[in-house]
């Protein structure tokens, strides 16, 4: 059954090629005949279609200053006419393709002398993107210096720690000083800027060791080709987009699968995940286990489980989380793989195929197209290169925040956008003012609606669900036009219809709940690590219900995305299909469980403080809040009732086991008594028994001595006429 299901699933995703395939070659068709009957290149995007004409080139983010070895390894990849935009850091790279900006980046996964770099594997789970191509790089250092500089004038050499300790044996042969620095590109263009050099260092007598091709950029002379030590120096690229190429992989193209996975805390849970492909004689290429946060866990468990995929392991999570990351050389949608990874999923606690790719720098289906199409465009190296983002200036304008409600969850949204530098006023219908000093916000009573609205990008509702509805009434929905209303209740489904009921369509709507909050319910927040803390590897689940200004909303959505945060996007209805039930249970036992009942104890255990925390994070909500959560939730009666059913089922179970354990007692001690008193009587007959027998013996016994005594006295008494007759007796004469 499940090799005609696997099967299935292979020619249905064929199918769905051949229709792309056909899909496109029409799209292409129609462009020919009109533009004169010459055909319309196919290029990269988000999808993989192709607009009419590609305007500009490919568009591949990488980590450091121009000339780095990862731009030199793009290029090789990709060809000199893709656009090449350096990041300042890694994760950088990561949000320029999942926002669209780039189509996609090339970063370095391990290096074959220092090995893997596990920042990159770290931000694969947090980014949602696909492995489309690996590149292995040959790393070869040069050293570079300005113009007229000689070999014997350089003094000192700059550049990146690990490049400089690659070089160590050829600086000393030449008595150079290395000094590290933060780059190698930035190396080289700190000697042409001749701006932040260390001490001592002056471009006459310093180099930098960093590629060819920062020298070319840096206008530098090479003056030393090959300096490492080590010629095995590699370094493996990953190039990674928003789709994947699995479904133009075949037999004739060597293939590579990366996965990742985590195991149940189980005696040989390694060696049966492992066996899904050994069994199979599927090669690996890499295996490698790499510890994990628990907040990311714990997202990639709910994301698993969003999906119907239920966890088998209740035990403890143990200090240290794995992840194991693997490489197997195969297509994922070879027949043999699909089984594999069926059964891996069988044993993993969480997996997700990072991506099917060929191997050994080659590409297939639209990242080979979208290079083939640039082949004939001529541009020079100032047009292939880019230091910034659309992005990048949005981040320098920060957005006007208004927050309605300001509660203790209002005080830690509000907190939050401070922090992230955001300009944020408040306003509630209580006396809010201290808490907004102490936050560092502008508060507004409530009856000064208009000017608190005044100027603002995003307005923020956090006010009960039972509140909810009135309090949108009560805003002039004519002030809110050309804004962006966010509502953050727990429960999205009737916050997103009282939107769209009362605001008109110039208002943008967002539905969110940032399902995470602050450890102290009490109204205050104090505690700033904490509070950044809490924010890193939580889900933010967002619905965009009606949105006109896309950067606005993709601005303000980067608030929880360079938090950390992971970012969910689930419409409001699943949201509380998935969640409504689940928070409504969690409110209801923390209100249940007061801390009368949970006294504190200097030994507990890991269940009882799992209790506590409950009882600690709803101790604080409102019953306004509790009531917003029955209320517009359609299941919580019967979550009620079933907590009724199961506290009755208990309360019975308890008394049948008491009432058998009773029954059970005085059974045992009735029989107790009459097994005590057939002991007696067993003991007396005994007792009896025995003396009539000792009496019996007696009487056997003396009866026995006289026979003895008068057997002894005729034993001693002679026989009379017995000697007589012995010597009388006639005596034989012989023969």
């Amino acid at each position: 059954m499940m090799r005609h299901l696997v099967h299935g699933r292979h020619v249905a995703t064929l199918l769905v090629v051949v229709v792309a395939k056909f899909i496109g070659t029409v799209v292409q068709d129609v462009g020919a005949s009109s533009s004169g009957g010459a055909a319309v290149p196919m290029s990269s995007s988000a999808s993989f279609s192709t607009p009419a004409s590609r305007t500009t080139p490919i568009r591949v983010a990488y980590q450091g200053e121009p000339g780095a070895y990862s731009e030199k390894s793009l290029r090789e990849l990709l060809g000199d006419n893709v656009v090449a935009v350096g990041r300042q850091n890694f994760e950088d790279c990561y949000r320029a393709v999942a926002s669209r900006e780039c189509d996609y980046c090339c970063l370095p996964i391990e290096n074959s002398l220092g090995g893997s770099i596990h920042e990159n594997y770290d931000l694969m789970l947090r980014y949602d993107l696909t492995i489309v191509g690996e590149h292995e790089f040959r790393v070869k250092h040069c050293l570079l210096a300005m113009p007229g500089v000689k070999r014997s004038d350089v003094r000192y050499a700059i550049s990146h720690p690990q490049a400089l300790a690659q070089c160590d044996n050829y600086l000393r042969g030449l008595g150079i000083k290395p000094i590290p620095t933060y780059d190698t590109a930035g190396s080289a263009k700190m000697i042409r800027d001749k701006k932040g050099l260390p001490d001592g260092c002056t471009p006459e007598n310093t180099a930098a060791i960093a590629s060819d091709l920062a020298g070319k950029t840096y206008g530098l002379d090479v003056l030393d080709r090959g300096i490492e030590d080590d010629d095995t120096n590699f370094t493996r690229f990953l190039l990674l987009a928003r789709s994947g190429v699995a479904q133009f992989l075949n037999k004739n193209i060597p293939s590579k699968t990366s996965i990742v996975f985590t195991l149940p805390n189980t005696a040989g849970a390694l060696y049966k995940a492992l066996a899904c492909f050994s069994l199979r004689e599927i090669d690996f290429s890499k295996i490698e286990s790499r510890p994990t946060s628990a907040s990311l866990l714990s997202f990639l468990k709910f994301r698993s489980e969003s999906r119907g995929k239920r966890s088998r392991t209740r035990h403890d999570i143990p200090r240290f989380r794995y992840c194991f990351y693997l490489d197997f050389l195969e297509s994922e949608l070879d027949e043999r793989s699909q089984y594999a990874l069926s059964h891996l999923r069988e044993q993993a606690d969480f997996c997700r195929i990072l991506g099917s790719y060929p191997a050994k720098s080659r590409l297939v289906g639209p990242v080979q197209d979208a290079v083939d199409s640039l082949k004939h465009v001529q541009l020079s190296r100032e047009d292939t290169l880019a230091s910034s983002l659309p992005s990048d200036e949005e981040e320098t304008q920060k957005l006007n925040i208004g927050v309605i409600g300001y509660g203790s969850f209002g005080q830690f949204l509000g907190k939050g956008f401070s922090d992230d530098s955001h300009k944020v006023r408040c306003i509630d219908q209580l006396d809010r003012s201290k808490e907004a000093d102490r936050t560092g916000l502008e508060y507004f009573p409530m009856f000064d609606m208009g000017n608190f609205l005044e100027g603002l990008d995003v307005v923020v509702i956090a006010v009960p669900l039972i509140e909810f509805e009135d309090v949108v009434k009560s805003i002039p929905a004519n002030e809110l036009a050309g804004k962006l209303v966010v509502e953050v209740c727990p429960l999205s489904s009737h916050p997103k219809k009282v939107l769209m009921r009362y605001l008109g369509p110039d208002v943008d709507i967002m539905s969110t709940h940032p399902m995470f909050g602050p450890s102290d319910r009490s109204g205050t927040i104090e505690d700033d690590a904490h509070l950044k803390h809490s924010w890193d590897g939580q889900p933010m689940v967002y619905d965009k219900v009606r949105i006109g200004d896309i950067r606005r909303a993709d601005h303000f959505l980067s608030i929880f995305d360079r938090a950390r945060c992971q970012m969910v996007a689930m419409t409001a209805e699943e949201h509380d299909k998935l969640t409504a039930d689940a928070e409504f249970v969690a409110h209801l036992t923390g209100r249940v469980l007061d801390r009368h009942m949970l006294p504190p104890t200097p030994v507990s255990s890991s269940e009882y403080a799992a209790l506590c925390d409950v009882a600690d994070m709803t101790s604080g909500d409102t019953l306004d809040m509790f009531y917003g959560l029955f209320k517009y939730n359609p299941n919580a009666r019967d979550c009620i009732a079933r907590m009724r059913e199961n506290l009755a089922r208990i309360d019975r179970q308890l008394a049948g086991k008491e009432a058998y354990l009773s029954a059970k007692a005085e059974l045992q001690s009735s029989e107790r008594q009459r097994l005590l008193a057939e002991t007696r009587q067993l003991l007396q007959q005994v007792a009896l028994d025995e003396v009539a027998t000792g009496v019996k013996k007696s009487k056997r016994s003396g009866g026995a001595a006289r026979v003895r005594a008068t057997t002894s006295k005729s034993v001693q008494a002679p026989i009379p006429g017995a000697t007589k007759n012995l010597s009388t007796s006639p005596k034989k004469k012989p023969q």
